[in-house]
């Protein structure tokens, strides 16, 4: 069968730069022949970061660049993987390039709400000769959705098992769980996801606040800390833990300030306590979200960023008895290639005019074509 490639390219909410997949994509399988992982340049990085927030003036010229800046990495990315994988620009079908999310407020302010995804896919196409698939949540809002989490249906594809109830944890900057049920299901359950809540957005934060250091290496400053149980109750009493799904956030909940002020409401504390508290906050918040709504999955497949981190690990399975913790290396793709070949999937599934979303999980009125083609 000839090859049918695509590259995905993901830059998240943990913000610790771009990950780059080319992958086969012939007759649906699923082949990665190449990944490459680029940190931002630090000037981008904090741009990025701080275009998160309403601060600062002249928000919309400071995007507009920022976008630019994106593209640059994006296209530096996909000469690297062309390089590394010895492919021409002509044998690529499209790029899938999720663009970085700055807000996302589904469904508020006038019933549609927005997500804003900043990207120059035009620029991109330009600078790589490829066809651009961009701008992949916003027809899932206008369908009614909360245009995420949109990985649910990759995962189906990729994770599912016939004859068991798989749940899959990406933990990113912010945390969303996918519920399998098995594909042979004759009672017609369909897939589930939502975003459970925080994974290393607020951790990464934290460390580089007081360590200066990106993020806490394999969880150990977390690990040789002190969970506080009144600062994890109140982070917990969160109302957005309880909400029914459809449900998705970001870090316009989940950001710095939301923390300090849980945090002004205790005694003060060893910054290591805190970072064990944090680290505790995402282990329980998707261990609940799993008994809640993956009580049948036997096992729980953990993608992201967040998999490399050993004491959230652990936790997670100390809080999971019974169901079996694992990478997703154990199940055929690296942790952190899995959301940027999402987006290489994605991308194919638009060029073929077939649905990306999933209306159990984003609670969309129906299955959309996602995206919008930038042609090279």
């Amino acid at each position: 069968m000839a090859a049918e490639l695509f590259i995905g390219l993901m830059s998240g909410t943990s913000l610790d730069g771009v990950d780059g997949v080319l992958a086969d994509l012939a007759g649906g399988g699923i082949a990665v022949r190449a990944h490459v992982a680029a940190p931002f340049p630090a000037p981008l990085r904090a741009e990025l970061l701080a275009l998160n927030r309403p601060q600062g003036s002249d928000e919309l010229h400071r995007a507009a660049l920022a976008g630019n800046g994106l593209a640059r990495v994006y296209a530096e990315v996909v000469r690297t993987l062309l390089a590394q994988a010895c492919q021409e620009p002509t044998q690529v079908v499209a790029i899938g390039a999720h663009g970085q999310t700055v807000r996302h407020r589904p469904g508020e302010f006038d019933g549609n709400g927005y997500t804003l995804q900043l990207n120059n896919p035009a620029l991109l196409a330009e600078l790589t000769g490829i066809d651009v698939v961009a701008d992949f949540r916003t027809r899932d809002l206008a369908a009614g959705g909360q245009g995420a989490p949109l990985v649910p249906a990759f995962h189906a594809a990729l994770f599912g098992r016939p004859d068991d109830t798989v749940a899959v944890l990406n933990l990113g900057g912010i945390a969303n769980l996918s519920v399998l049920p098995p594909a042979l299901q004759a009672d017609g359950r369909a897939v589930l996801g939502f975003d459970c809540g925080p994974a290393n957005a607020l951790m990464d934060h934290w460390c580089q606040r007081h360590r200066a250091e990106p993020f806490d290496a394999g969880g150990t400053w977390a690990a040789g800390g002190r969970v506080h149980p009144g600062l994890l109750a109140r982070l917990l009493a969160e109302p957005y833990f309880a909400r029914p799904a459809p449900k998705s956030t970001g870090r316009d909940l989940f950001h710095p300030e939301w923390l300090a002020a849980a945090l002004a409401q205790e005694a003060p504390l060893a910054p290591q306590d805190v970072q064990a508290t944090l680290a505790e906050l995402t282990a329980e918040s998707a261990a609940r979200a799993v008994r809640e709504a993956a009580s049948a999955a036997s096992t729980l497949v953990v993608c992201g960023g967040g998999a490399l981190n050993a004491h959230l690990m652990a936790r997670l399975a100390a809080l999971l008895p019974g169901v079996a913790v694992l990478s997703s290396d154990a199940r055929g793709l690296p942790p952190q290639q899995v959301e940027a070949t999402a987006f290489a999937w994605l991308a194919r599934r638009t060029v073929r005019r077939e649905p990306g979303n999933l209306a159990s999980v984003t609670g969309a009125r129906g299955a959309r074509v996602l995206g919008a083609i930038y042609p090279a």
